[in-house]
């Protein structure tokens, strides 16, 4: 439970606010500087055949210590374990330049996982504690705005780095990042009333721990769009590179401008007018970002499918969060987004997965590969249509 409660018209942009967001850009900048560069450091260390597990190996991690982060959330507090997330950047970046074999490697993107595990979560459960209800979907909007700024500087500042400097340079950048991003925290309040000190005990999990129920129809969503997101990491960077966009970095940049510009007013819509229909909208223009990218033959038609897949994840992202948050008790909000964030690890890891074993670097193979998440995010929305109809009889039922 929080020590806050937001009415209304409680503001919730404080300076508070403000140092969280900066913590956010500092700590996507760090982990996305290197996004679209790993494939092709993996390819120098003699490891080309396992670029599909750059993504799929991050993302297993951080599914695994979704439900850690989620009960020390809601015990130990919500800056802690936001904390730990951005120290976890700092220690791996300043080890990818020493174990430079494929296995080490490999390793280290497994541990790197915990960081995405714990910041995100600890993050929107914060963000959800200082806002009323009728604006929760502006405020996690407005909370990943510092978020998405990252994702967008970050590949463009890894790709400069790599192409001017080495790759060595990119991760100690990385690591200066996510080290000012800890600091940062440091300043920010704890929204968690009576926070436990941490015990060894904490981290044992039972089972009914590991998935917050309420949180499941926000979590099969989460899983079927995310598919995308792992297919987008992992082969990007190869599609780019095949229609001639020397930096890599460019693409990411692209949507996730696009999904900035669209995520101010999307986020108000949601609390306007529902997290379904919001969501709905957002699933059916993924399906068409998706198809350009499938077709993508030149990189004006790229850039374009970039902007177009930015409009949507700007459109859906603080949807799915408000609604997870919406459907859980307060005492459970860390567990609940947790939950809906193993679904996104799952998305993405298997995303990353199939697409690099569908691409299997070969140009012809990149039509298939964006096909599958596409029809992926079109049984979102069918299934999204279903749910909508259901809720709507069931109020139109009360009401008479």
């Amino acid at each position: 439970m929080s020590e806050l409660k937001p009415t209304a018209t409680t503001p919730y942009f404080t300076f508070q606010f403000a140092l969280l967001c900066l913590s956010n850009f500092l700590f996507a900048t760090s982990f996305n500087m290197m996004i679209p560069e790993l494939p092709g450091y993996l390819t120098s260390l003699g490891g080309a055949e396992y670029k599909g597990l750059i993504i799929a190996l991050f993302t297993l991690m951080a599914g695994i210590s979704r439900p850690f982060s989620g009960k020390l959330t809601d015990t130990v507090g919500r800056v802690p374990v936001m904390i730990f997330g951005s120290l976890v950047c700092v220690v791996c970046s300043l080890l990818y330049p020493m174990l430079t074999s494929v296995a080490g490697f490999l390793f280290l993107r497994f541990l790197h996982g915990f960081s995405t595990g714990f910041k995100p979560t600890a993050t929107a459960a914060y963000g959800a504690d200082v806002v009323h209800e009728s604006r929760r979907g502006e405020a996690l909007g407005a909370l990943s705005i510092g978020y998405t700024l990252g994702s967008s500087a970050g590949p463009m500042i890894g790709s400069y780095l790599v192409d001017y400097f080495s790759y060595n340079v990119m991760f100690y950048v990385s690591a200066g990042f996510a080290l000012a991003s800890v600091g940062i925290l440091y300043n920010v309040k704890e929204t968690l009333k009576d926070p436990q000190p941490f015990k060894l005990q904490l981290l044992t999990i039972n089972k009914t721990e590991i998935f917050e129920k309420t949180a499941l129809r926000p979590a099969i969503i989460t899983l079927l769009l995310c598919f995308s997101i792992g297919t987008i990491l992992t082969i990007a960077p190869d599609l780019s590179e095949h229609l001639g966009l020397h930096n890599k970095g460019l693409f990411f940049a692209f949507f996730t401008i696009a999904s900035l510009l669209i995520r101010v007013v999307a986020a108000k819509v949601s609390d306007r007018f529902g997290r379904v229909p919001v969501l709905l909208v957002s699933s059916f223009v993924l399906v068409i970002a998706l198809i350009v990218l499938a077709f993508s033959n030149s990189v004006p038609l790229m850039m374009i499918g970039s902007v177009i897949y930015g409009l949507s994840w700007g459109i859906n992202s603080p949807a799915l969060s408000a609604w997870t948050v919406d459907l859980c008790a307060p005492e459970n909000r860390g567990k609940a987004i947790a939950s809906m964030y193993i679904a996104l690890e799952i998305g993405i890891g298997t995303g990353a997965i199939f697409s690099a074993w569908i691409y299997n670097n070969n140009a012809d193979h990149f039509t298939y590969a964006f096909l599958l998440p596409g029809f992926f995010a079109l049984l979102a929305f069918f299934l999204l249509i279903r749910w909508n109809k259901k809720a709507k009889r069931a109020q139109s039922f009360s009401q008479g």
